[in-house]
Formats: C-alpha cells, structure tokens, sequence
C-alpha cells in the first residue's frame, strides 16, 4: 500500500509543481535577468556540505532569498530548479530524482508566497526600505524551510526508513537558525545587485557564501576525523592479537545494522557505531603475553582481562564527543541475568547500547576463526544467541538482530587469519560465557 501511495505522492507534488512553474513562466519576463538568476541559484546548489553522513544540504536557499529581494517571488520559483542541476552528479532513484526537482519549486512558492504576505520590497524599492527587506528576507526563508521540511518530512514518512520525528530533530532543527542567519547574505548580495553591479555582484558574494559553506561543514568533516582517528588506533591495538583482526571494525558494522533497523536517531546510531568500533579499547593495557597466552589463564590473568572495560573508559574519558559511548563500553560484558561484569547489573539496568554490543560481540567472535576452533556458521551462531537469550542477552534486541542478519546479511570483510591449531585450548573471552579460569561453559565452549 505505502509503495503505491509514495508514487502517487509524488506524482501530486510533480504534477503540483509544474502548475505552479507554468503559472510563473507567465508572470516574469525572460531576458539577462533571469539569466542571471538562474546562474546565481546554480552558484548556490553548487555550494553543497552535509549535516549528517546520509542527509546533503546547499545554500541555494540564500541565492533564493536575493532572488526575493531582487525579482520578486514568481521569478524565485521559476528559476528556484537551478538549485538541483549540482546534485544531478549524484545516482539516486527515479522517484526521487521526479521529486527532489518539483519539493524546490514548491518551496520556492512557500517562501515567495511569505516573503510577499509581510510586503516584503522588490526592485528599486528595496535601496529605501533596508529594514523591512531584512524582515521580509526571514519570513520568505521561514516559509522556504517549512514548505521544504513538510514536503520531505511526508514522503520520509511514506517511505517508512526513516522517522520524521529523528529527521526533524538531526536534520531540520541543527539547519533552521543557520540559514535564518545566512538570509542576511541573501539581503547583502540583493542589495549589491540592485546598486547597479548586477551578474557581478554574484562573484563579489560568492566568498561569504564559501565561508558559509566552510563553516556548515565542519562539524561534519570533524566527525569524520575523528572516526578515522579511532579506526587506525584500533589497528594498531588488535596487531596484538592476529586472530581478533578487523573484530572491531565489524563490531561497529553489526551494532549500525541492528541501529538502523531499529530506527535509532542519526546522532545515537553515530554515538553507537563509535561504541562498537571503541569496544574493546581497553585492550590497550593488558599484556600482550596474556592476550596470546596458548592455554587457559589463571584467576590473576583472567582480571586483567576483565579489566579492560574500565581501562577502556580511562582512555576515553578526556574525549568530550565520546562522553555518552562510556557505559557502553564499560558495561558491554554484561549479561542479562546479572551473572557478567564488571558490575553484575541485569535486565534493563544494563545501559542499551552496552546490551547491543554484547550481542554483536558474541555474534563476531563465534563466526570468527579463533587459535582454539574454526569459525561458526552464520545459522549455528544465531541459533546459539537465540538459545542463550534471557540468560546472556536481551531477548527483543537478539530477536531483532536475528531478524537483521536473515534479511540483510552478514557482509563485513573478512580478514585474514591463521588457521586454528587443535592443540591450544585457551578461550577468548568474547565468547559467550565464561567461566572462573577463562574457559568458555554452556553453548559457548565448543565440543569437549
């Protein structure tokens, strides 16, 4: 049903925007203005950056309100598709590449029908009613980002894969009072165009615009940095152990699986895949002589080993935008029925994301090869998270991890690992249970 009435959605918006278009082609006049104002929205979509990794914005809405000031709202929403022309580069659906282009017409018609509603100056008049202008250019941007917001926002919700309430909150919100400011540079550029530079006041503008851009960007090439930073950190701890390589890049491939499906908003899946990739951190400070040990470790070994949670959240702790992966980290070796550590918390008061990562890190470790056994099938493995729910893991997230793994797969890269030698009997401690010495009990533990 959704599917259908996505296409039928769109269809309206398409057929919407080619009215409203048609309308304005008969309201403006065509010559080296519209020209122009078509190369300045182009100049404005071109200036792209993203506020999150999934989610793409421009500053075309800036060009838009010059073209407010400049023109009036009915060549804004004639010329307001030059904004998309940059974004074109970029694969996408059939469906979206019908409504990306007609949501920006109407958009256009939201904000000129604002800017207009508050008599907003157009033309000469602008140069003797700076004030009103100004005013006029945040209701004509307000406009611009609701009619913008509810459009995208209905087909996100017919779409399922997203909630509105998570795209409102990471996307919208982070954006609003940025380009309620940056309206201003569109009153500046207007108002040097009207002073008699016209096309060239497009160039003079285009610096501020770059800062503009520069400065939306940050966050997110920041975020990037850091999770880079995190990557090659992990490399260099899991050189002390050859067959635990690449465990915790797929950690965090797995808990962004399971994030997504069950819908988690863009800033807590970042938080959790950065907690899945940290994990195990604490690894840093333990002999590497205990790591690689070939047999079972003593009760003083086994510590260190279970002290690497807390030595974990040591490292990190200093880091401001890890501050909420923490107890995820700390509390990952947890189990659901009380009996894990460091804490020996239980049910509901092991924090959420330390409860995913526990299954997930059960999950990798058994289809892995380990020096003791080769690696488990997908199916066995599953099965085995299922037998142990309850005790070991929270019975909804392991259903629903199930649920992901049957539906898409299990896809992270591989790596390569030495074979396994019979001969050794050490267990790692991510298997699922484990007992006084180290060993592994229950399902865990392979065949005697």
């Amino acid at each position: 049903m959704r599917p259908s009435l996505l296409r039928a959605t769109v269809a309206a918006v398409a057929l919407s925007a080619l009215v409203v278009l048609g309308i304005a082609l008969t309201k403006i006049t065509f010559g080296f203005t519209a020209l122009a104002l078509c190369l300045l929205m182009l100049i404005g979509g071109a200036l792209r950056f993203r506020v999150l990794p999934n989610h793409p914005a421009a500053l075309d809405s800036v060009a838009l309100v010059a073209v407010f000031v400049i023109a009036g709202p009915w060549y804004a929403v004639a010329v307001a598709v030059f904004g998309y022309l940059a974004g074109l580069r970029q694969p996408s659906p059939l469906v979206k590449r019908i409504f990306n282009p007609s949501y920006r017409v109407l958009a256009a018609g939201g904000g000129g029908l604002a800017y207009a509603a508050v008599g907003g100056p157009v033309g000469s008049d602008v140069l003797q009613h700076i004030p009103e202008t100004v005013l006029a250019a945040i209701a004509g941007t307000v406009g611009h980002q609701l009619t913008n917001a509810l459009l995208v926002s209905l087909i996100l919700w017919l779409e399922g894969q997203v909630r509105v309430i998570d795209f409102l909150r990471s996307v919208v919100l982070p954006t609003f009072f940025p380009m309620l400011g940056y309206s201003g540079l569109g009153v500046l550029l207007a108002v040097t165009w009207l002073g008699g530079l016209n096309i060239v006041a497009c160039f003079l503008v285009v610096v501020p615009l770059m800062v503009a851009r520069w400065a939306m960007s940050q966050y997110q090439a920041e975020r990037a940095a850091q999770a880079a930073a995190m990557r090659a950190f992990i490399q260099v701890i899991e050189t002390k152990d050859l067959y635990t390589r690449g465990h915790s890049e797929r950690v965090s491939v797995g808990v962004g699986m399971l994030g997504k499906y069950l819908r988690l908003p863009e800033d807590r899946q970042q938080a959790l895949e950065h907690a899945g990739l940290l994990h195990d951190v604490g690894k840093v400070g333990v002999p590497t002589s205990i790591i690689r040990k070939p047999g079972k470790l003593d009760d003083s070994e086994m510590d260190a080993i279970r002290l690497h949670p807390a030595r974990g959240v040591e490292l990190i702790g200093n880091i401001p935008f890890l501050e909420e992966v923490k107890s995820a980290v700390l509390h990952h070796h947890e189990k659901y029925d009380g009996t894990g550590y460091p804490a020996g918390l239980s049910g509901d008061n092991i924090p959420y994301f330390a409860r995913i990562i526990g299954i997930v890190d059960a999950f990798d470790c058994l289809t892995s090869t380990r020096s003791y056994r080769p690696a488990r099938s997908i199916d066995e493995t599953l099965a085995i998270l299922v037998q142990d729910k309850t005790t070991h893991f929270d019975p909804e997230l392991v259903d629903a991890f199930v649920e992901v793994i049957r539906t898409d797969g299990w896809k992270a890269a591989a790596v390569e690992q030495p074979a396994p030698d019979g001969s050794v009997q050490v267990i790692d401690h991510d298997d699922l249970s484990l007992g006084s010495s180290g060993g592994a009990s229950g399902s865990a533990a392979g065949p005697a």
